[in-house]
């Protein structure tokens, strides 16, 4: 049964803390709700799906019906000696997630601890930190399709995985609703610590023979230690995706900054962190009014209070133009614009 309410406030359910209202709001708790989505539709048929939002900013008064996705639950659909395939649904709280597959020993999903959102909005950014993506993990996401008004599915391959990137960001944009993610996780570790500073904070603690909860809390103290709580100042984590550029240009910028950061991204590419660029720019700790970048992590664009959106959006404008201008690279804001 989908209840509807009007004008509701969603200042507590976007990261930003954005002041705004839906003109429609409900609720989906469990995946057969979809089906009654057309018959109860009010004026506007045009969905806004809400998952964490973790990954979105409001610089305007949503016009349309958003759902808040709450479709819960965790299933073991098999396993066999080496792996386990499980099925979640899109409501499940990305992080609690995580901590589920480490209690139980399933591995690969460790590095990507501490990330906001749901694992809805999972693929659909195909979400990755130190090294992971979750394109390595998804075995099929299942959706509702609101055009033909049926429950279908898309195995990894069909998925189109790029860089933050998907089908759902494309083609199917505005066409669905991800009712569960099935994942294939490994029985046995194969642990991914080269990238970040995860070796430096696992020495810190101690530990010498990590296992895959060790690496989870290495990722979780790095991000504490330079992400600022979204319940305490308002963001969505990194703003911008670290752009990809031809050897070429990456090796023009490293003649020029001895100390310019750089990781390969196939054979002619290299993927160059936009918190250096935007560094670089000296927007590092900047505040004008109460929009800002974080003073510890330049990628985090952040609300000090009372920031509108355009004001954040405006911002991350001038971050744009500015790396442009001084390196020729231009930024893809990694964050859904409303």
């Amino acid at each position: 049964m989908i209840n509807i309410e009007k004008d509701y406030p969603l200042d507590r359910l976007n990261t930003f803390g954005m002041s705004v209202k839906a003109p429609w709001f409900s609720v989906l708790r469990q995946k057969e709700d979809c089906t009654v989505l057309a018959s109860a539709a009010p004026e506007s048929k045009s969905l806004l799906i809400l998952g964490g939002g973790s990954n979105m900013l409001f610089t305007r008064q949503p016009d349309q019906w958003v759902i808040k996705n709450e479709v819960k639950g965790i299933e073991l659909i098999r396993e066999d000696a080496t792996h386990v395939w499980l099925s979640v649904g899109a409501g499940e709280v990305w992080h609690e997630f995580v901590l589920y597959c480490i209690s139980r020993q399933y591995c690969g999903i460790e590095n990507l601890a501490l990330i906001p959102g749901t694992v809805g909005a999972a693929p659909i950014q195909n979400i990755g930190a130190y090294g992971v993506e979750v394109k390595q993990l998804i075995d099929r996401v299942h959706f509702w399709d609101i055009e033909n008004g049926s429950f279908a599915y898309l195995d990894n391959e069909d998925c189109r995985f790029g860089y933050r990137d998907s089908i759902f960001k494309q083609t199917l944009k505005g066409k669905y609703i991800i009712t569960a993610v099935e994942w294939k996780l490994s029985k046995t570790p194969a642990l991914n610590t080269s990238y970040g500073n995860i070796k430096e904070e696992l020495e810190k603690m101690g530990i010498e023979n990590p296992g895959i909860k060790d690496v989870a809390d290495a990722v979780i103290a790095i991000r504490s230690a330079k992400l600022p709580d979204p319940k305490v100042v308002g963001n969505a984590g990194s703003f911008f995706k670290n752009p990809e550029v031809d050897n070429e240009i990456y090796a023009a910028i490293k003649a020029n900054y001895a100390e310019a950061p750089g990781y390969k991204a196939g054979a002619d590419k290299t993927k160059i962190p936009a918190a250096w660029l935007i560094e670089q720019c000296n927007w590092k700790g900047f505040r004008q009014g109460d929009a800002g970048v974080h003073p510890k992590q330049p990628l985090v664009l952040v609300n000090y209070g009372n920031a509108s959106g355009s004001e954040i959006f405006l911002l991350s404008t001038q971050i744009i133009e500015s790396v442009n201008k001084k390196f020729g690279i231009t930024l893809e804001r990694e964050v859904q614009i409303i």
